[in-house]
């Protein structure tokens, strides 16, 4: 099968710092890819790379079947089709959850407000959200708000799904209502880029998985493989502090 997302010897640098030192990632529709590896290995910044939130200082990122690191492309056009969530939530404290969720279809993709509110009561109760919709941000507990930052990253109907350590900032009783929500959008055919300190998690639900370490992909392979019998030395040190 083809590659939806294809990102090729991706090199990102700041200042003198090497963040990503020639990165190669392929994800295939209905896929799911999580990332691991200790914190600063690159993986918050792949993300961001593959969503041009960041500009690659070289290499290749293919989208779709075109290449979306050519500087003639339209970046807003490339991100309606990648939705991001952060581990912050990053919702408007000024609006409702319904708000919240609707403003990217009405205002990007030119969705009417009935149609968008629509599908975003759907949404909203499939993630067993359906009482907050009035509700405003800091009404809710932070699982809950987590999820309505992956509701509103949904309502935009993206192509693939980047998570970026959407629990870490969540109290430890929260993370399951969270994690049971992205393996409901796995179920449900999505594509999934994820980074994650879950490594329990990870090897449940992961097609495949990539462990960062300074910048390079040390090892990938499939979940099971690598968890199991890591190649890598550096992946078996990792994990053994990681799986305890």
């Amino acid at each position: 099968m083809s590659a939806l997302l294809d990102a090729r010897a991706v090199r990102k640098t700041y200042g003198a710092h090497d963040v990503l030192k020639g990165v190669d990632l392929s994800v295939a529709p209905h896929q799911v890819v999580c990332l691991i590896g200790a914190s600063g290995s690159g993986k918050s910044t792949l993300l961001r790379c593959l969503n041009l939130l960041e500009v690659v200082d070289d290499g290749e990122i293919w989208f779709d079947g075109r290449e979306i690191t050519d500087p003639r492309v339209d970046v807003d056009d490339v991100r309606r089709d990648i939705g991001i969530v952060f581990q912050a939530f990053n919702l408007f404290p000024h609006m409702s959850v319904l708000d919240n969720v609707t403003l990217g279809p009405r205002k990007t993709r030119g969705v009417r407000r009935r149609d968008a509110e629509e599908r975003a009561s759907a949404l909203l109760t499939r993630f067993g959200l359906a009482d907050q919709v009035r509700k405003h941000p800091d009404a809710l507990s932070g699982g809950q708000q987590q999820r309505v930052a992956l509701v509103r990253a949904l309502a935009m109907e993206p192509k693939v799904l980047l998570l970026d350590e959407i629990t870490s900032a969540l109290d430890p009783q929260l993370v399951g209502e969270v994690l049971e929500a992205v393996r409901d959008l796995k179920d449900a055919g999505m594509t999934i880029v994820m980074a994650t300190h879950e490594m329990q998690f990870a090897r449940e639900i992961a097609d495949e998985v990539l462990f960062l370490d300074d910048g390079v992909v040390r090892e990938r392979g499939a979940a099971e493989q690598l968890f199991s019998a890591p190649r890598d030395p550096r992946t078996r040190e990792f994990l053994g502090r990681h799986l305890g």
